[in-house]
């Protein structure tokens, strides 16, 4: 599913964005920082994952939930958890840049499933 320019624009300029995994009834949210769009991709850098990584492993649907002010958006995802090659290299690239001390563990990359609009109105993309 490819992901408009607003939704683009609102994710990478968030106030907040989290991230939900499941697995049985383990449900486990965490804040995100680094998040990158490629190629209609949503990538989000591993520094810390570990119910989350044990969660995705298990289950590879998340749910990626994002705002500025009163505007956001919840994206359901199917991922891929990537430990090398060329989309992890252009990860820790990526990182090294702007956050030279930080150590990438992984890339999970996100393929949109489906898009919620959480502002007031609340409606389905």
């Amino acid at each position: 599913m490819e992901l408009s320019q607003e939704i683009t624009s609102i994710l990478l300029d968030a106030e907040a964005k989290a991230l939900a995994s499941v697995y049985k009834n383990d449900v486990n949210v965490v804040p995100v920082s680094s998040v990158k769009v490629v190629e209609n991709e949503i990538w989000l850098i591993n520094y810390f994952f570990d119910k989350t990584l044990y969660n995705i492993q298990q289950n590879p649907n998340v749910a990626l939930t994002f705002w500025k002010g009163l505007k956001g958006y919840q994206i359901k995802a199917e991922t891929k958890y990537i430990t090398e090659g060329n989309k992890f290299k252009k990860a820790t690239d990526w990182i090294s840049e702007i956050h030279p001390n930080r150590i990438v563990k992984g890339l999970l990359v996100l393929d949109t499933v489906d898009v919620f609009d959480i502002s007031i109105d609340n409606k389905r993309i």
